[in-house]
């Protein structure tokens, strides 16, 4: 079993930062795929980045260049540094684990969530 649990949510004003941090058990922490998702008020849950075994990173088009998703193994944590927010970026923000090292595929292991509300 892999437990996740998100923390750093929060509100901010448009052109704020957040950095959201999901803490992970699981002793083989460093060889799984880790992503973060989101899900906005009537929307689909959508993937907004993952970082494989590699440590390669994939990115949905609408954060490129204001979001980072990095791993710190030896914590076996996550995070995702989001600058320049918008208030589409407003979402209950879900870590999610794959025990696998690639990140092609379902992901088997989801947090609870933290609530991002970036207002105009």
């Amino acid at each position: 079993q892999v437990q996740l649990r998100e923390s750093g949510g929060g509100s901010v004003q448009a052109g704020g930062s957040l950095r959201l941090a999901c803490t992970a058990s699981g002793y083989r922490y460093r060889t799984y795929c880790m992503g973060w998702f989101r899900q906005a008020p009537g929307k689909e849950r959508e993937g907004v980045a993952s970082i494989d075994a590699t440590y390669l990173t994939t990115y949905v088009e609408s954060v490129k260049g204001r979001f980072t998703i990095s791993r710190d193994n030896y914590m076996r944590t996550l995070y995702l540094q989001m600058i320049d927010l918008k208030p589409e970026d407003t979402a209950v923000y879900y870590c999610a684990a794959r025990t696998s090292s690639s990140c092609s595929g379902t992901y088997e292991y989801w947090g609870q969530g933290t609530q991002v509300t970036v207002s105009s």
